[in-house]
């Protein structure tokens, strides 16, 4: 698998990493044991992944125990990205950008993860109530200190976009202009997919111009471009997509015209739809690298194999032909 490059550091990490959340968190519906789930990581590694992502809050906890598990006697071939500063509680998400309270959180995910340094810390979400400088200076001490090699950030989503006016990523964007006086950014973690490709437009630029790399969240559209989910077919009431407006029978039927384009193109190249998915979003940069999630074995192996899947002018101009998505982001 070809390597692609994060930030300033020129950290270099394989072209397609691989989101470990769904192995124990997000997705209940298909949740397995851990022996399985460590079989996926190691699968993941021997097809030439190394990006691995995960964050303290999914589970909340078990998912960074879980890699940390799989990694035993594997560190060296993988690039670990945890994040932190969310809190789980009974029924809500809060952010904590406390500088103490991300060095407690950065030594726990050490501890879970069973390893010395973290490659790339995330800050999952900015706290409202602490200045983002304030966190991202606490978070840069971790690099002094020699826990963590990088520093990213994760986008924040549209909800937040909305209730604070402008673009989608304008938020994130004026987040990173102020975080870089302080410690330079090496990668920000954005939705990026063939049914959500707004950071294209907006974010990527911005990265693109300061050598930032760009992880693509959900590149496969939490499963939907994948082909494999039917319309109506309905998801656990704990399975983050039972709540999401994309995945609602009448959306997942509306949207299956995005699914039939994908296949087109995925047989000519005697390719799945997936592989198709993560090859347009590789398109978009060489600093750009999805990161799908995946539960199975053959799963990983599949979306690894993307890397080799070079689109062409044509097929990117049928993508880019084809309807927009319908529903909200969230």
């Amino acid at each position: 698998m070809e390597f692609r490059t994060l930030g300033g550091a020129a950290l270099a990490v394989g072209a397609v990493g691989l989101g470990c959340m769904p192995m124990s968190w997000g997705y209940s519906s298909s949740q397995q044991r851990g022996d399985r789930s460590v079989n996926t990581v190691h699968a993941a590694l021997d097809a030439g992944t190394t990006l691995l992502d995960t964050a303290d809050m999914y589970g909340p906890f078990t998912n960074e125990l879980l890699v940390g598990r799989a990694l035993k006697g594997r560190r060296s071939q993988a690039f670990l990205s945890t994040k932190g500063g969310l809190l789980v509680g009974d029924q809500h998400i809060v952010a904590n950008g406390r500088p103490g309270y991300v060095r407690r959180a950065c030594d726990a995910s050490l501890r879970r993860l069973q390893t010395e340094v973290i490659d790339l810390y995330q800050l999952h979400r900015a706290d409202p109530e602490v200045p983002v400088e304030e966190t991202w200076g606490a978070m840069a001490e971790l690099v002094t200190a020699g826990k963590v090699r990088a520093l990213g950030l994760c986008a924040t989503g549209a909800r937040v976009a909305r209730r604070g006016g402008g673009g989608l990523h304008d938020g994130t964007i004026r987040q990173l202009e102020r975080v870089q006086q302080v410690f330079p950014v090496s990668a920000v973690e954005a939705e990026l997919s063939v049914w959500s490709p707004e950071a294209v437009e907006s974010l990527l630029p911005w990265c693109t111009a300061r050598g930032v790399g760009l992880l693509a969240a959900m590149p496969l559209g939490s499963g939907y471009l994948t082909g494999t989910l039917t319309p109506g077919q309905g998801f656990e009431p704990d399975d983050l997509r039972a709540r999401h407006p994309r995945f609602t029978a009448e959306m997942m039927a509306a949207n299956q015209p995005v699914v039939a384009g994908l296949r087109r193109v995925a047989r000519r190249h005697g390719a799945t739809p997936a592989q198709v998915a993560l090859a347009w979003v590789l398109r978009q940069g060489p600093h750009v690298v999805p990161v799908p999630g995946a539960k199975r074995e053959a799963w990983a192996v599949e979306n690894a194999a993307a890397a080799r899947l070079v689109l062409d002018g044509a097929d990117l101009a049928e993508i880019a032909a084809l309807p927009a998505a319908r529903g909200s982001w969230d």
